[in-house]
């Protein structure tokens, strides 16, 4: 159970992935062929993955801890689990796309995350855990939006060499 104290992170942590996993859908929108298309790039494939994956994490987590009386401990080790599985498919599926020190982190996070999870299984009513919790969802929103930004760049890269779309400004 997740104390009071808590809800007003936890509301503003779940609108503000909500808010983040819709901008990343608008960046998609705007290059689709480039990030999910037949034809698209393994890397921005990877980052707008990676992004979403830390993104939903951080979202399904938060609302999870909204839900008055609910023990966080299962939701989250879901979530955890299937964000190391969908990270770890994504690193070893793609190996052009190896970018250690962010990989890094979402293995550190989301297997921070499955540790406090299984403890709050354990101890629903420990509020440190739910402070701790805090934290590493700081470090999902930290991985995703630094990948986010990655495919960012690497579109707009992209189009300021793409011959058919000409100079950038033009």
């Amino acid at each position: 159970m997740v104390p009071s104290d808590y809800s007003s992170f936890f509301d503003a942590a779940s609108q503000a992935a909500g808010a983040l996993i819709g901008l990343l859908f608008v960046v998609i929108a705007l290059k689709p062929g480039k990030i999910l298309g037949p034809h698209a790039e393994a890397s921005a494939r990877g980052l707008a993955t990676s992004s979403f994956t830390g993104l939903v994490n951080a979202f399904f987590v938060s609302m999870l801890a909204l839900i008055p009386g609910h023990n966080l401990g299962l939701g989250a080790a879901i979530m955890a689990v299937l964000s190391l599985y969908h990270t770890l498919r994504l690193h070893l599926g793609h190996p052009g796309t190896r970018r250690y020190f962010i990989f890094g982190l979402s293995l550190l996070a989301y297997g921070t995350e499955l540790g406090l999870a299984v403890a709050f299984l354990l101890h629903p009513h420990d509020a440190d855990l739910v402070s701790d919790l805090t934290f590493v969802l700081i470090g999902c929103f930290s991985v995703a939006l630094g990948r986010a930004w990655q495919l960012m760049e690497s579109t707009a890269d992209e189009t300021q060499h793409d011959p058919a779309t000409g100079p950038p400004g033009g």
